[in-house]
């Protein structure tokens, strides 16, 4: 066997038949497109959770002020404008501030709960607001909370 009919015959057989590559240009733009799909949907996700949120926040807080400001107006007649924690006074208060977080839960909105605190001419209020998520729901987290906090002073009426 010569040289040239070795070439020959070992070139036919290293080249074989020719067979088709499938084209990988589009299974690498579909990978791209659903990766950032996903990546969109999520960001979509983070910004409409994430405004209800801050919404619970601002609910929680602009609650907490309101029932804060109704206890102290309520109590300002009585003796816990003096620094003493007279009863019917502070119980006033009180009373006053759970009748405005009762109606703050039945509005619009998230749900309000609540508790008043009441030291001398202090009153605070703290407050919680949940809201149901929308996107982070599909993850697992399906309500997030907001606080807020508000301290009024009883002063002589």
């Amino acid at each position: 066997m010569t040289v040239a009919n070795l070439r020959r015959t070992l070139g036919g057989l290293l080249s074989g038949p020719r067979r088709a590559q499938p084209d990988q240009r589009g299974q690498a733009l579909s990978v791209f497109v659903l990766v950032a799909t996903a990546a969109i949907i999520l960001v979509a996700g983070l910004v409409v959770d994430g405004g209800q949120k801050a919404m619970a926040v601002s609910r929680a807080e602009s609650v907490a002020a309101g029932a804060a400001r109704a206890a102290a107006n309520a109590g300002a007649g009585g003796t816990l404008a003096a620094g003493r924690s007279g009863e019917v006074a502070s119980s006033a208060a009180r009373t006053a501030a759970q009748d405005y977080l009762a109606g703050a839960a039945l509005g619009a909105g998230p749900t309000v709960h609540g508790s008043v605190d009441i030291r001398g001419p202090l009153v605070t209020v703290t407050t919680s607001a949940t809201v149901q998520t929308i996107f982070l729901s599909v993850i697992g987290i399906d309500t997030l909370t907001g606080s807020g906090q508000a301290t009024a002073r009883v002063v002589p009426a």
